[in-house]
């Protein structure tokens, strides 16, 4: 036969065996600041795990540096008709080469060719350049 369990041994190992809780810490709603009700429910805040480490060898993204803008500088200049024209037949030939410019983006191209030259080249190149008269000239009727 059985042997009766007393009320005292039956309840101790249930009790050791319960999980013990811990109290939930909520946030306080905030009070409303206007006549009406807040209807948003606050949420708990969660605990933040430390990002898992990855044993991918993927790059960080690269970040993007913006270039800060060059002021633009308005000009005009004096050229004979005949470098003119080379401008228009440069532009002509950009375009059929399937990139067509502007004249100023032109100019800036030349410039950033002169720029490349050595000393004694550009030296030579300006040489052959011959010099002219500044200023606005004259209209001929």
């Amino acid at each position: 036969m059985t042997q009766p369990v007393s009320s005292a041994k039956a309840t101790a190992p249930k009790a050791a065996q319960a999980p013990v809780r811990t109290p939930v810490k909520r946030a306080k709603p905030a009070a409303p600041t206007t006549g009406k009700t807040a209807t948003a429910k606050v949420k708990p805040a969660l605990k933040k795990s430390a990002p898992p480490v990855s044993t991918n060898p993927v790059p960080a993204p690269i970040e993007v540096i913006k270039l800060k803008k060059s002021q633009l500088v308005r000009d005009s200049f004096t050229i004979p008709k005949e470098e003119y024209d080379a401008i228009d037949r440069l532009k002509l030939r950009s375009a059929k080469l399937g990139h067509p410019v502007k004249k100023s983006e032109l100019m800036r191209a030349g410039l950033k060719a002169l720029a490349a030259l050595t000393d004694l080249q550009l030296k030579a190149l300006l040489s052959t350049v011959p010099a002219i008269k500044t200023g606005r000239p004259k209209h001929v009727k």
